[in-house]
């Protein structure tokens, strides 16, 4: 039987840089229990914008929290249960516009979440395009993600990199050395526009640690737009590992 419904929302407008990293960076957020889910051997982190748009916490439009930006860092994990292997993502940072959202956030998932002020904007491009930005001002000065997309819109490739980025349907997060918390996001499969160009700049170490600096300061070796859908995510599960395994 599904866990009970904790959120449901629309996620819309979906940029995502990726960036390949040393798996040993991210060692000490990967939760008991789970291993780096690889694309062709290279462990990947993502750096995502998007809208949460008609937004409900357990059934409820909380006035001033159903529509707001969120942009976060993440990496990609998998849990074998004992019958499948399961896919999701691991979350470093967490940013949105509201502390309401990030204090529950934090506290029922044990999320990254910090609240920051916040702005995006969607703009006509030549070409039948589109321009996405998503900004956060930190430390006094906007930070700033985006990318120019192509207005036609396709279905995933099975077995596309676009495949492995957005089909993960499982959150997890380390809450000790023995314990994980996992929950589950369901969605439609999305479909995804051409990224003609991108922007991406941060402060890196300020927001993220000095250990994702080389790595994010790079070129991306991938950059992906997706059109979002309605989503939902359940009530999560503590996981005890065996200290023995």
């Amino acid at each position: 039987m599904p866990k009970r419904q904790f959120l449901q929302a629309q996620w819309k407008n979906l940029v995502m840089l990726n960036y390949e990293v040393a798996p040993q960076v991210l060692d000490a957020y990967l939760p008991p229990g789970t291993i780096l889910d690889l694309w062709e051997g290279k462990a990947l982190v993502s750096m995502v914008g998007f809208l949460f748009a008609d937004t409900k916490v357990l059934g409820i439009k909380w006035p001033w929290h159903v529509n707001f930006e969120e942009v976060n860092l993440r990496f990609y994990v998998r849990r074998f249960n004992g019958t499948e292997w399961k896919r999701g993502a691991v979350f470093v940072s967490e940013i949105v516009p509201k502390s309401l959202i990030a204090l529950i956030a934090n506290n029922l998932y044990k999320e990254h979440y910090q609240a920051l002020p916040m702005r995006s904007a969607i703009t006509e491009a030549p070409d039948n395009h589109t321009r996405f930005l998503y900004e956060w001002k930190f430390n006094g000065k906007w930070n700033k993600l985006g990318a120019t997309v192509s207005n036609q819109l396709a279905d995933i490739k099975p077995g596309s990199a676009e495949e492995f980025i957005f089909e993960h349907y499982w959150g997890y997060n380390k809450l000790s050395n023995l314990s994980t918390m996992e929950y589950q996001v369901e969605h439609v499969a999305w479909q995804t526009g051409v990224v003609k160009d991108y922007v991406f700049d941060a402060d890196v170490a300020g927001l993220y640690g000095k250990a994702f600096e080389p790595y994010l300061k790079k070129q991306p070796v991938s950059a992906f737009f997706a059109a979002g859908s309605a989503i939902k995510v359940r009530m999560g599960d503590k996981i005890v590992v065996d200290a023995a395994t």
